[in-house]
């Protein structure tokens, strides 16, 4: 393995959070340029090394890529107030993955999941907000 492809693993193992190419040649420094970023992150994600999807968010939305070759597949959670990533944690859709091959006669390879919303801080945050909202209101109406 290049110096390049074993400088991206080394950045995508050490993350706690899916990167984008650009987070990744942020890390990387002056080690790589943009292209030899692009090329290392599909070669590890074709020799199954990494896994990417692509996030749909307007502020935020790009493919983004993490490390699986220590880890069973996950899924993960993109909070649409804050940005963060939640590791949902291993996959537990295999087994309807695999009544679906049966029911349908097909042979799925790969899936992608990721769920969007707000996470547990950006809802409390929200609802000090709401309640503090409310109380001001009443002392306002006194």
């Amino acid at each position: 393995m290049t110096k390049a492809r074993k400088a991206v693993l080394g950045i995508l193992d050490g993350a706690n959070q899916p990167l984008s190419a650009l987070e990744v040649g942020g890390s990387a420094g002056a080690l790589c340029d943009t292209a030899t970023i692009y090329r290392a992150l599909h070669y590890l994600e074709e020799n199954g090394l990494a896994e990417s999807f692509v996030l749909h968010c307007a502020t935020h939305g790009t493919e983004r890529y993490y490390v699986s070759h220590n880890a069973p597949h996950r899924h993960w959670f993109h909070c649409e107030r804050c940005h963060r990533f939640v590791d949902l944690g291993a996959c537990k859709v295999e087994p309807i993955l695999r009544e679906m091959e049966k029911t349908s006669g097909v042979a799925i390879r790969s899936h992608t999941l990721y769920a969007t919303g707000i996470c547990a801080d950006c809802a409390a945050l929200a609802a000090s907000a709401d309640c503090a909202a409310v109380a001001a209101n009443a002392d306002n109406t006194r």
